[in-house]
């Protein structure tokens, strides 16, 4: 069955305090609102993304993205009225629609593809992700015919899918917590805020939706009621819904999603020195018997191969390759640059619009100068195979250094280097005998 999803990025984030737009604040170099597109893309065969504050800005981050759409909610009148936006663009649609939130980045295309197999299996018309917590605070619940017991946690039915349902009877609603009385808000089943529609069947619903609650608006929550033949999902790993509604909770899912990184990593080959010290984005591929020494930080989206040595103190800043056998040492910074195996660029060292070749020696201080300040244009530095750069040269871009060529130490390189030849921009050194004596 076909599918779409419905991704809600309107919100302002207003504890966040910052003129980006939530779903764009970012971690490990990459915005919130791209690790959800990013658990969906292999799921959905279209998505609308629910654009409100930052519009233009979150218009402009989706345009990167194939079979994404983008549909305004001005204003802002609930979750409800944010995925009726939609009802225009899936009028005679017969397929599935998957809802969730574009602030929730450590949502698992794994868990999302259980969910989905969970709601087909059920044949229910909709399908709620819930989970579990023992301080259920700012969520809201999930209310069934008999609630799951309120000390120890609720018994669980375990289904061949992995899915766990609290013990407790059939879900009847949703009760958000500013709606909900001293009774409700002790049940610690919570709403996941993920949704599974049978669109066709779900689809009135959106006509009947009311305002009469306690914050005047069109409530999402309020279909899961309308709907007679329902289900919920519950969630194994409470950590895939957090919510990022400040900066403590970036930070914290930052924590989150950069152990998983590591471990995934260290799982497969990878050694990690210091787990505590070492930040590696999720889109970061790693090859066997690489080493990241402590203190390093990768972002964005990079390819590292196998019997490499990255760090301590190194910083790739993405769209980086890196070859295999090859050392990226201490103080060096590599962006947007494709290294060839065998080349060592051992310290203190920028590598930036570059592509490297195999068995270069890049000495202590290099740095490939890319960006012109007066144009505010970067221009590409091409080192071929066996290039040896002596300490504190700077190669000025555009510039091509061809095999084997060697560059001086203290060099400024602002020309064309052919093959196998010598750079040198050095001034003669003078000498002058017993001149610190003297002083």
């Amino acid at each position: 069955m076909e599918i779409k999803a419905v991704v809600l990025a309107a919100g302002k984030g207003t504890r966040m305090k910052s003129q980006t737009p939530k779903v764009l604040h970012e971690i490990a170099g990459k915005p919130l609102l791209g690790y959800v597109l990013g658990a969906v893309a292999p799921l959905v065969n279209e998505t609308f993304v629910i654009t409100g504050h930052g519009a233009d800005e979150v218009n402009a981050y989706v345009n990167e993205y194939k079979n994404v759409k983008t549909v305004l909610q001005s204003p802002q009148l609930g979750t409800g009225d944010a995925v009726a936006k939609v009802l225009p663009h899936l009028e005679n649609y017969k397929g599935l629609v998957l809802v969730l939130c574009g602030d929730t980045p450590l949502i698992t295309h794994e868990t999302l593809e259980s969910f989905i197999a969970y709601h087909k299996k059920s044949g229910a018309d909709l399908t709620v992700m819930s989970a579990v917590f023992d301080d259920p605070t700012g969520y809201g619940r999930i209310i069934r015919s008999a609630c799951p017991p309120l000390e120890g946690g609720p018994e669980f039915l375990q289904t061949s899918i992995q899915a766990k349902i609290p013990r407790g009877g059939q879900i009847l609603r949703v009760m958000e917590e500013k709606d909900a009385n001293p009774k409700e808000k002790a049940i610690k089943e919570v709403n996941a805020g993920i949704y599974l529609f049978d669109w066709q069947k779900i689809k009135p619903a959106f006509s009947k939706l009311t305002t009469g609650n306690a914050q005047g608006e069109y409530y999402l929550t309020d279909i899961v009621e309308w709907a007679q033949n329902k289900t919920a999902y519950t969630l194994e790993n409470n950590d895939e819904i957090l919510g990022i509604n400040s900066r403590s909770d970036l930070a914290e899912a930052a924590k989150i999603m950069n152990r998983r990184t590591l471990e995934s990593l260290m799982d497969n080959g990878v050694t990690i020195v210091d787990p505590e010290s070492t930040w590696i984005s999720a889109d970061t591929k790693i090859g066997e018997d690489t080493i990241i020494y402590p203190a390093t930080y990768i972002e964005g989206k990079n390819t590292i191969g196998k019997n490499c040595k990255i760090g301590p103190f190194a910083h790739l800043r993405g769209e980086v390759e890196i070859a295999d056998n090859v050392k990226i040492g201490n103080f060096v910074e590599v962006k947007k640059s494709k290294i060839a195996s065998d080349t060592n660029a051992g310290h203190l060292s920028y590598i930036g619009d570059s592509e490297v070749g195999s068995n270069v020696n890049i000495g202590a201080g290099t740095i490939t100068a890319n960006y012109n300040a007066l144009t505010k244009e970067k221009h590409k530095t091409v080192i071929k195979d066996n290039v040896k750069i002596g300490s504190n040269s700077v190669l000025v871009a555009p510039v091509e250094l061809e095999e084997g060529a060697n560059v001086g130490a203290g060099s400024v390189i602002t020309k064309n280097i052919p093959p196998w030849a010598l750079a040198l921009t050095r001034a003669p050194l003078k000498i002058v005998e017993d001149f610190s004596k003297e002083k």
